[in-house]
């Protein structure tokens, strides 16, 4: 019996009152209520940054096929996705990794990208002509540029 009692640092041992408890939890509520806007205004400037990086992605995909093929590529942008054609653009549709049976790269976001023209990408690499496309949120109307210089580089602004 002697061995089962517990020592004394035990016995005033107590826990916490239902108001520390509480306290505790109406702090961790109002943080997360605090920082809900600042997450939500993070995540669409970071859907908008990523849907924009894919589009320019894509277009310099363009650009090394025409670099790696040594012919004309035409990129074709829609608002849903990306078309390419090898020999101009009047030539035949490209299709390889990350298109679907018609050619078509689906762009994944559910951003709206605003036709800026085709860019068709020489064997050196040079863009003729120069084309800007507009990726914009439809939550908060926010925008990003993405730009196709005559040097053919593709840069997001």
């Amino acid at each position: 019996m002697e061995a089962m009692r517990r020592p004394a640092a035990f016995m005033d041992a107590r826990g916490f009152t239902l108001t520390e408890l509480s306290m505790v939890a109406a702090l961790i509520g109002l943080l997360a209520v605090l920082a809900t806007p600042m997450f939500l205004s993070y995540w669409r400037s970071s859907t908008l940054r990523a849907g924009a990086g894919e589009l320019a992605a894509a277009v310099n995909l363009g650009r090394q096929i025409a670099i790696s093929r040594n012919t004309t590529v035409c990129v074709q942008v829609s608002s849903t996705g990306i078309v390419m054609r090898t020999g101009g653009c009047g030539g035949t549709i490209w299709t390889g990794p990350g298109t679907d049976g018609s050619g078509v790269i689906r762009l994944a976001n559910t951003l709206q990208v605003s036709s800026g023209g085709n860019v068709v990408f020489a064997n050196l690499g040079t863009a003729s002509p120069a084309g800007s496309f507009t990726v914009t949120n439809p939550v908060d109307g926010a925008t990003r540029t993405v730009v196709v210089s005559t040097s053919g580089r593709v840069t997001v602004q």
